[in-house]
């Protein structure tokens, strides 16, 4: 730590925490927007259904899989440092996805920001932790630096919104231009540098083993979902499964792993890791959902499918900031558990929507999910801290963000999938209008986007008949993916009940309720 920072952190260090807030409301703000701008990019680009889940979530997938890698290249070159480099090129590369003219382009564009939106959550949390070494203040601080997640989730629509009514789609990419400027010009001036004398050693074959585990599996999954049956995608999947083993047989080996795996051994960490990574994963896809179906279903325009998603966004920050509260009370495990719960109702209701109605249910079911999974994500990171040795939180605090920007790409990336292997199956060749060409086929079979494209370029009846048709299939693609979506939550019931009602065997139960406030000392020393 610099020597120069007070104890009592004064206007500067908080000053520095609002330009620290920055990044972090951005990549809440990013993936809503992203949501609503995907009619218009359907549209323009005319992605095939495997291409647009790409676009969308290729972002999440290298995010996950470069967290822990930052965090450690953060302690080697200072995190101030690192962040300022991720800052331009996260700039750069808004830029690109902007202004990207096929999908090819633009799904590169997305993974340069993955990588480099990498670079923002490790660093912001370290420099948070050495600028405030008041332990109340730093509460306070990494509070409301973890609050800035859910209020660029519930500005993103407004902000889209506005922004696809007055301009193309690529405008929504440009947001990250100003905040990488900002933070350019703002944190030389606020922000302190930081080192660790402890850095861990940058296993550079680990990281490619992740990202190799990872991405082929998706890529199969989404091509069976596209295509059906074929022999490419089960071979990607089980290359996958390959390097999988691969890379945690080598995570065990390591005096220095990137994921310290031994901590699953621990029931309350894994069980608490998976109920923050589903839980994400359901929410996410199914804000993926429901804001496509507002506009190419109900032919909302974006500011109003905005408005009507804010309600979820605001119960979302409602059940974040109640959670805790009511966990003094109750075994933070029950408190999941009634979240999960809770929101089989909403998705319940989601799964009732029709192609000509189903506005205020599919509104009022998105937000009952919002607040309860919300409110169980609110605990799932202080019982993943608390479930271990205090000399571990930090490598327990890096698993727990590499599962939560997981479970935001694997919700897109599944939800879409089922979906739209629906969408598909529903929109057979042989029940399309007859007399189209094979590229209008095509084109409409692969996206409801597509099939709005199309049928504008049909006569009245025509077109009429087929958008009928595509976005019946669609909205009986998101009733499936809803009742998925319940199986999942129905699960995540059942496991915060048996393992995270009780605290774990070698804690006691208030250090398992209660913060702790030596985690950003801890997620300092281990990074």
């Amino acid at each position: 730590m610099s020597d120069d920072i007070p104890i009592r952190a004064g206007r500067r260090q908080w000053t520095g925490l609002a330009v620290l807030a920055l990044p972090t409301i951005l990549i809440g703000l990013d993936m809503t927007v992203l949501h609503l701008a995907a009619p218009q990019l359907s549209e323009g680009l005319r992605p095939s259904s495997t291409e647009l889940l790409w676009i969308v979530d290729i972002y999440g997938f290298l995010v996950a899989g470069f967290l822990a890698t930052m965090g450690t290249l953060g302690d080697w070159i200072g995190r101030r440092r690192l962040l300022l480099i991720g800052a331009v090129a996260f700039a750069c590369a808004s830029l690109l996805a902007a202004y990207s003219v096929n999908v090819g382009m633009l799904i590169a564009a997305r993974a340069l920001l993955g990588v480099a939106g990498a670079t923002l959550m490790p660093s912001t949390l370290s420099l948070i932790s050495n600028m405030f070494r008041d332990a109340g203040q730093r509460r306070f601080a990494i509070a409301v630096w973890m609050t800035n997640f859910s209020i660029g989730g519930m500005i993103g629509p407004l902000i889209g919104g506005v922004l696809l009514e007055h301009f193309w789609y690529g405008s929504v990419f440009l947001l990250g231009v100003p905040v990488g400027l900002i933070l350019l010009v703002a944190g030389p001036i606020l922000l302190p540098e930081s080192r660790s004398p402890k850095a861990g050693r940058l296993d550079a074959v680990s990281v490619v083993l992740s990202i190799g585990t990872v991405l082929p599996v998706v890529y199969g999954f989404k091509q069976l979902a596209q295509d059906g049956v074929r022999e490419i995608p089960f071979v990607a999947v089980g290359a996958g499964l390959v390097l999988g083993v691969v890379f945690v047989r080598r995570q065990f080996r390591l005096t220095d792993p990137m994921l310290d795996l031994r901590l699953f051994s621990r029931p309350a960490f894994g069980v608490s890791l998976g109920a923050q990574t589903m839980g994400l994963f359901v929410l996410t896809g199914t804000q993926f959902l429901i804001l496509q179906y507002f506009q190419l279903v109900l032919g909302l325009p974006p500011l109003e499918a905005g408005l009507w998603a804010l309600p979820a966004m605001t119960a979302g920050v409602v059940g974040t900031l109640l959670a805790p509260a009511v966990a003094n009370r109750i075994r933070p495990g029950w408190v999941m558990a009634g979240g999960f719960a809770f929101s089989v109702a909403g998705l319940a209701m989601i799964a009732q929507v029709t192609d000509r109605s189903g506005l205020a249910l599919a509104a009022v079911g998105f937000s009952i999910p919002a607040f309860g999974i919300s409110a169980a994500l609110a605990l799932t990171n202080d019982v993943i801290i608390s479930s271990v040795p205090r000399e571990r939180a930090g490598s327990a605090s890096g698993i727990g963000e590499t599962g939560a920007e997981l479970g935001n790409a694997l919700g897109v990336a599944v939800a879409g999938s089922v979906a739209a292997a629906v969408y598909r199956s529903q929109m057979d060749t042989g029940s399309l209008p007859s007399g189209l060409r094979p590229d209008l086929v095509e084109a409409a079979r692969s996206t409801l986007g597509g099939a709005n494209g199309v049928a504008r370029q049909l006569p009245g009846d025509l077109g009429a008949e087929l958008l009928g048709m595509a976005r019946k299939a669609f909205t009986h693609g998101v009733r499936v993916a809803a009742l998925v979506e319940i199986g999942i939550l129905a699960l995540l019931v059942v496991m915060s009940l048996a393992l995270l009602r009780r605290p774990a065997p070698d804690l006691g139960e208030a250090e398992l309720l209660s913060p702790q406030p030596e985690l950003p000392d801890a997620v300092q020393e281990s990074r």
